[in-house]
């Protein structure tokens, strides 16, 4: 069947559920967000569009997300990190745009710091690197930090899902040792960052902190003034794919 995933096994025994598809490079790899998995709109949308041009494409779902094996509270940044630099050497071939959204955006940054000659470009949607400290702990009041401190774990409400966000303190302690916004971050590639104006949990003063760290002087930014979180509306990935094209293109000759 299509919409059976394959799977990638990781040497820790886990299993990574992904979808592929051959084509030209550079290829595409998706990067889905917190508690997202790979059959998420953006996701398929963009694998159709980069089918349609014959493009290379890789979907995936980190551990504890979607069809892969694992527990979503045993997860943290580093290792959902270790799960895309795993897929990207492992199922891809040569220099790949990486496109990641809300936390695949973080994820996007660290996979490229680790292996810089596999990335030709970045496109962010939404991006949310250092999201656990400047957006959750930062903000949460001292109730909700005691609360995390005493049992490990918060289970906060989100308009994003029927049910609340687990939310550990080994996400959080996890989290603050992959930061990347208190300091250059040293990647020279081309990079895109989509980001909402009404977006309700990234502030769009997030994407001008990430241009501000980038070490690379070809950065753009497209904000969309009425433009949420998920940026998943027709017109939001009509300029999506656009600049994953471009940025396929190369630069102008």
């Amino acid at each position: 069947m299509a919409n059976t995933p394959k799977f990638l096994k990781r040497n820790n025994g886990a299993s990574i559920a992904y979808h592929k598809s051959e084509g030209t490079g550079p290829g595409v790899v998706f990067l889905g967000g917190f508690m997202s998995d790979m059959d998420g709109t953006k996701a398929v949308a963009l694998e159709t569009h980069c089918q349609q041009q014959g493009r290379a494409y890789l979907r995936f779902d980190y551990q504890g997300h979607g069809q892969s094996s694992g527990e979503f509270t045993d997860g943290t940044i580093g290792m959902w990190a270790e799960d895309a630099i795993g897929a990207i050497s492992e199922l891809t071939d040569g220099p790949q745009i990486l496109v990641g959204s809300s936390m695949g955006g973080w994820i996007m940054l660290l996979a490229a710091l680790e292996r810089p000659e596999r990335v030709a470009a970045l496109v962010g949607i939404a991006a949310a690197p250092d999201f656990t400290e400047r957006l959750m702990w930062e903000n949460f009041p001292p109730e909700v930090q005691e609360t995390l401190q005493r049992d490990r774990i918060y289970h906060q409400p989100s308009e994003y899902a029927d049910s609340p966000y687990p939310i550990t303190m080994d996400l959080i302690e996890d989290g603050r040792q992959h930061l990347l916004l208190d300091r250059t971050i040293p990647l020279d590639c081309p990079v895109h960052l989509f980001q909402g104006i009404e977006d309700d949990a990234v502030p769009w003063e997030h994407a001008l902190a990430i241009s501000d760290k980038l070490q690379t002087e070809d950065v753009t930014i497209t904000m969309i003034k009425d433009g949420d979180h998920r940026l998943s509306r027709d017109e939001d990935l009509q300029k999506i794919f656009a600049a994953v094209d471009r940025l396929a293109a190369g630069p102008a000759k």
